[in-house]
């Protein structure tokens, strides 16, 4: 395994050189003189090369000013005491009142034992700083290095809107040589490693130090770019003409239709993709990512539909990192795209028993009184209560083949008819297809197919771009006030 990098070595590795400015003075000693803990920090100084377990400063990343609080380890194991937290909470607190974006880089044995009680509340006032800073709309992305435990995971380490790890790195709540003490057998391995964190929707990415600077860079490029001032520029130009419903759905499934990863790939710049809910939970069905479409910034949720079908349909655990998303945009006042594209939600016990109703219910009512602008996009295939879940938004743009129907034209067969036979009539009584939907008011501008987007894959998807980017900068130049007004307005009139 490759050596670690030092607190000093990775804030080389990771801000611009020569940038690094100390924010740090004298920590206040915690200790009795002639004390065993006096010794102590006495031999960690001098071993070490660090006053505390924490240095804190500002630098440059890329040429933007970020605030930067990271542990050193070899102190103490990192430990977090008195003096560190006033360290790390004093830092915190600057970076919030200098509206500085926050990053934050762990390696932690969790409290500092010495210290006791007093230390171990120290967690509490370095979260409520934490939180006073994401409160204030400002990013914090925290990156996890080998290890971090105990309470350091537990507060302001896994506080992140976005969160990397480091490769191997130790992870975990408890530590395993602290479990086999107090239980008498190992504690498995594997589990408490950076790359089953993220395998388990726990962390967004496992990347080296250097790899980390990058990521920093293109996730800050969306989490703070500029809200206002972008220019609308022209409206977008196409118009198209009716759509058979049928063949509109026989295209939509087409599997060299580009999906969201396409659109992503081919149309939007400075991609962070984020992983899982953060709780634990995944669903490849359901794609969470930074983005910019032009000069727009925007948090994407997109029904991965090819995804879906090679692993499984969407269920409870896709709506929840939606909602991840939601409140990302909601808290930091990015704008929210929405990309719908599948044929329905997962039918088992599985997600029955994890509450997917409830899900798309909370999907909807978050959603729908979201405070941040928001875009849909019907990208291909609409079917049932999962697609509706992304629906309700200011703006609703649908693709020329694009549909969206309460089931798959063959289940609403089934259910008026007890066969699936009548697909193909269902589907054109409905009023699925985008034309219609434009029609009665769900869907407000429809991006043309030229004649199909399986046919101009790199087109299409810059043209939806471009549509994206118009959209949500003329949202942005709307009072949030009013933007939510009409939103509300909008859903309560429609069908009236």
């Amino acid at each position: 395994m490759t050596e670690r990098p030092d607190a000093r070595a990775l804030i080389g590795a990771v801000l611009d050189p020569g940038t690094w400015r100390s924010w740090d003075g004298p920590p206040a000693d915690p200790a009795e003189p002639g004390s065993d803990y006096a010794e102590e920090l006495a031999a960690a100084r001098a071993k070490s090369g660090y006053d505390e377990s924490v240095i804190t400063g500002e630098g440059l990343l890329d040429g933007r000013r970020v605030a930067v609080v990271v542990c050193e380890f070899s102190f103490l194991a990192g430990s977090i005491g008195v003096a560190a937290a006033e360290r790390l909470t004093s830092a915190i607190e600057r970076a919030t009142a200098e509206r500085l974006p926050l990053l934050a880089a762990p390696a932690s044995g969790g409290t500092r034992m010495q210290e006791g009680a007093l230390a171990f509340a120290q967690m509490v006032k370095i979260t409520a700083a934490v939180m006073g800073h994401r409160a204030a709309g400002l990013p914090y992305v925290v990156y996890l290095r080998h290890p971090t435990t105990g309470g350091v995971l537990a507060s302001w380490g896994s506080l992140g809107h976005v969160t990397a790890a480091e490769p191997g790195a130790l992870i975990g709540f408890l530590g395993p040589r602290v479990f086999e003490s107090l239980h008498g057998y190992p504690f498995p391995q594997g589990v408490q490693v950076a790359e089953n964190l993220f395998a388990n929707g726990l962390v967004d990415a496992v990347v080296s130090a250097e790899d980390a600077r990058r990521i920093a860079i293109r996730a800050l490029a969306v989490l703070c770019a500029p809200r206002q001032g972008l220019g609308q520029g022209p409206e977008p130009e196409g118009e198209v003409g009716q759509v058979d419903a049928w063949e509109a759905i026989t295209r939509s499934r087409r599997d060299d239709r580009p999906g969201v990863r396409a659109l992503l790939k081919l149309g939007a710049a400075d991609v962070t993709p984020l992983n899982g809910t953060g709780a634990g939970e995944n669903d490849p069905g359901l794609l969470l990512a930074l983005a910019r479409f032009g000069t727009a910034p925007a948090v994407v949720l997109g029904q991965d539909r090819r995804r879906q079908r090679a692993e499984a349909p969407l269920g409870p655990a896709g709506l929840r990192v939606a909602r991840r998303g939601m409140r990302l945009a909601s808290e930091l006042g990015l704008p929210l795209v929405t990309v719908i594209d599948t044929a329905g939600a997962a039918l088992s016990k599985a997600a029955e028993e994890g509450g997917l109703a409830g899900e798309i219910a909370r999907s909807l009512a978050d959603l729908v009184t979201l405070d941040a602008p928001t875009v849909c996009l019907l990208l291909g295939e609409g079917a049932g209560g999962v697609a509706l879940a992304l629906l309700p938004a200011d703006r609703v743009l649908a693709a020329q083949h694009a549909w969206l129907s309460p089931l798959p034209p063959e289940g609403a067969s089934a259910i008026l008819y007890r066969s699936v036979d009548f697909a193909q009539e269902i589907a054109s009584a409905q009023g699925v297809k985008s034309t219609d939907l434009r029609r009665s008011g769900i869907v407000d501008r429809i991006i043309p197919e030229l004649p199909d987007a399986a046919y101009e894959p790199e087109e299409f998807c810059r043209r939806v771009a471009a549509t994206l980017e118009y959209e949500i900068t003329g949202l942005l130049g709307r009072a949030p006030a009013d933007r939510l007004s009409a939103r509300l307005s909008r859903y309560r009139r429609l069908g009236l």
